[in-house]
């Protein structure tokens, strides 16, 4: 039976000090955060970034390299579907995944509209983005790999800094992708309230800093959250 997590990922205050925008239409911009570790070859920048988002990025950015991860092949500058992390609380529940489960991105974004529809937080919410259907086990150790099986990482940021320091790597296959339409994680009132997709069916209880945290969803919670992606129902869960 398929399992989920999700982890938060992408731009936000901290870093790099502004958030990606969620757009009427639930269209939205995904913002990696800045690359903050010494690399082995060249990496992307916010400025090349720039162009094809629709986003303004700050010229003190621009020649900021960014770290790419998750990275989406049809995000600018990917090429597979890849993820790493070297931090034990996320890389502990990703770890527990199989092949075919997922491994769901979430994102804290700016409402870019003066008038949202009812089921986006007014100033800013957090959001599930898209998501790798795992194409493999999650990698716990990447030296033990066969160069094939390293070649299929390549791409990945925690892989092209001049130290691989991930302690889980995450493979997508064909269905994985980023969303056409952001999901709501947040209420329709506040960005800081959490709506029933994580109170009723993650393990996050949906209090304190819940958008920081990482969110388990069972078979049966699984299956139900796609029924909402699927559908783009979103007003059903807002209540």
């Amino acid at each position: 039976m398929t399992r989920a997590v999700a982890i938060n990922v992408g731009a936000n205050t901290n870093q790099p000090g502004f958030r990606g925008p969620v757009f009427a239409d639930g269209t939205f911009a995904f913002v990696p955060i800045p690359e903050p570790e010494p690399t082995s070859e060249p990496v992307p920048t916010y400025g090349d970034l720039a162009p094809h988002l629709p986003v303004e990025i700050p010229d003190a950015l621009s020649d900021t390299p960014v770290h790419l991860d998750p990275e989406f092949r049809e995000y600018p500058f990917g090429e597979a579907y890849t993820y790493g992390d070297p931090h034990g609380v996320k890389a502990r529940p990703l770890a527990s995944l199989a092949e075919g489960d997922w491994a769901l991105f979430y994102a804290t974004l700016d409402t870019a509209s003066d008038a949202p529809p009812a089921w986006q937080s007014p100033d800013w919410g957090t959001y599930l983005i898209g998501g790798f259907r795992l194409a493999c086990d999650p990698v716990t150790d990447y030296d033990a790999l066969s160069a094939d099986d390293r070649d299929l990482f390549a791409s990945n940021a925690h892989v092209k800094r001049e130290t691989m320091d991930a302690a889980v790597l995450l493979l997508g296959g064909e269905t994985s992708g980023l969303f056409d339409q952001a999901v709501p994680l947040s209420s329709r009132e506040a960005g800081v309230d959490a709506n029933r997709l994580v109170t009723e069916l993650s393990s996050d209880s949906g209090k304190g800093p819940w958008w920081r945290r990482p969110m388990k969803f069972d078979a049966d919670a699984t299956a139900e959250l796609f029924e909402v992606i699927e559908s783009r129902d979103f007003d059903r869960i807002q209540g």
